[in-house]
């Protein structure tokens, strides 16, 4: 009898365990929009996590998209994350917030018979020396996409059309990676274009869009197109400013004084007289931007010292040096930053230093092998990353992120080799190696700058 009852107790003991695992199991199956809180372990799934916080800067349409499906994806999201990541994609959740002190140049200029009806600058000419007996030694023509391009690396995305939302997405993930806050659009005016290209002004939009999907600015780099001056210089910042300056993702400046202005970089600057400059960027000039809706940074190239005092008299609000190249120009001499900073202090101008991994355009030049700077797997871009903050700029620039022409671009490139061409590549290090030693300098320069920086940059919301 005594054991019949001790059998008893026992099974009644283990239906009650039972029952009670059952509940607790029944309660951890809740579903994820329970009023209680986050789905279990939400935490732990850093792509999810990543997602809900993008999201906040989609528009409404991309936000009930995401929202919509993060239920039935959440298995899905589990299996990527505990995948191991590709090598040539560095995670977005991991990262930091972007830099907008850091700038990187950008290029659409590029097409394909996909997307444009014909190759555009990846059949790049071999540019003829100055000296026709040089000339005569190298070879002339076109290059030949897809397997021949006027680059010395070839791109991850293959022969692309900047024309292509994908690519222009995919570029704006790069460079968030990166930590890269702000891009500086390579513009010309409506009509007009490189000699290589076309006019690619109708792309701003969908740029903008796609830069503020991941919290980037887009700001200006105004090519020297045919016959710049004063007057039309007014005109095309006055064009830009009403088309684009209400975006979100248009980039302003705070300065000392509390004014927040667009920035514009101004290619080749020097090639037009400072007093056609003081016209425009002079409080008493004839065509004055100043204190009108339309004022702004505007700033200059500077390649050779004497620029300095020309950038002074044409009213100038600061220089960047743009070239990846030490020693090529005074204004690319890591050497001269210092002075260069001083000097800018002295007249209350801002110092942007260029800073780039390597320079090859010998596939476009291929009588300029003497200002070709090896990447050194990195080492050359830390070395002039590390030359820039030592001067305490006010900005960052880097050149380049996709000017494939001389050979200066971070964006990722691969092996490849044709029967008549072995192209550079990043190895040993996988492709994103310059995105990630970007964030890593970006990260570094974000926190220096804190501690010397009275002036600011106000994105807009």
């Amino acid at each position: 009898m005594a054991k019949f009852r001790r059998r008893t107790c026992i099974i009644l003991s283990l239906f009650i365990l039972f029952i009670f695992s059952l509940m607790m199991g029944l309660k951890m199956l809740r579903p994820n929009k329970a009023t209680f809180g986050d789905p279990f372990g939400l935490e732990l799934l850093p792509e999810l996590h990543q997602q809900t916080h993008l999201g906040k800067n989609l528009d409404s349409q991309n936000n009930d998209k995401i929202n919509s499906e993060t239920n039935i994806k959440n298995l899905k999201s589990v299996e990527i994350t505990l995948k191991p990541s590709k090598a040539s994609e560095p995670y977005l959740e991991e990262l930091r917030p972007l830099n907008y002190y850091l700038h990187v140049f950008y290029y659409s200029w590029y097409g394909n018979p996909q997307f444009d009806g014909k190759y555009i600058h990846w059949n790049h000419p071999v540019l003829k020396h100055w000296d026709p007996r040089i000339t005569k030694n190298y070879p002339q023509g076109k290059h030949n996409p897809p397997d021949d391009i006027g680059s010395s690396f070839y791109p991850e995305l293959g022969i692309y059309s900047s024309r292509d939302p994908s690519v222009i997405e995919t570029h704006m993930k790069q460079m968030y990676s990166a930590s890269i806050g702000v891009l500086a659009l390579s513009w010309y005016p409506p009509g007009t274009n490189d000699e290589n290209g076309e006019n690619t002004d109708d792309l701003v939009p969908t740029i903008l869009d796609k830069a503020h999907k991941y919290n980037l600015k887009v700001t200006f780099h105004i090519e020297p197109y045919s016959n710049r001056d004063d007057q039309n210089m007014y005109k095309n910042v006055k064009y830009i400013i009403d088309k684009y300056g209400n975006h979100p993702a248009f980039y302003r400046y705070k300065t000392k004084t509390g004014n927040a202005l667009p920035m514009f970089y101004i290619y080749d600057s020097y090639i037009t007289k400072p007093e056609k400059w003081a016209n425009l960027l002079t409080t008493t000039g004839s065509q004055s931007i100043r204190n009108s809706p339309y004022d702004g940074l505007f700033i200059a190239l500077l390649v050779e010292s004497k620029h300095r005092y020309d950038i002074l008299q044409g009213g100038f609000d600061g220089i960047y040096t743009y070239f990846a190249t030490n020693g090529f120009t005074y204004g690319s001499s890591y050497e001269n930053w210092a002075g260069l900073k001083f000097f800018c202090d002295q007249f209350n101008l801002l110092f942007i230093p260029s800073v780039g991994p390597g320079y090859i355009d010998t596939s476009i030049r291929p009588w300029n092998a003497q200002n070709t700077r090896n990447r050194i797997s990195g080492k050359y871009y830390e070395t002039a990353l590390g030359a820039a903050l030592h001067a305490h700029p006010s900005v960052i620039s880097i050149t380049s992120f996709n000017e494939w022409h001389e050979g200066t671009q971070i964006e990722k490139a691969v092996p490849k080799r044709t029967s008549n061409t072995v192209y550079l590549d990043y190895r040993p290090h996988k492709p994103s190696l310059y995105l990630e030693l970007t964030r890593k300098w970006s990260e570094k320069y974000s926190k220096e700058r804190a501690a010397y920086a009275f002036d600011h940059e106000l994105p807009l919301s």
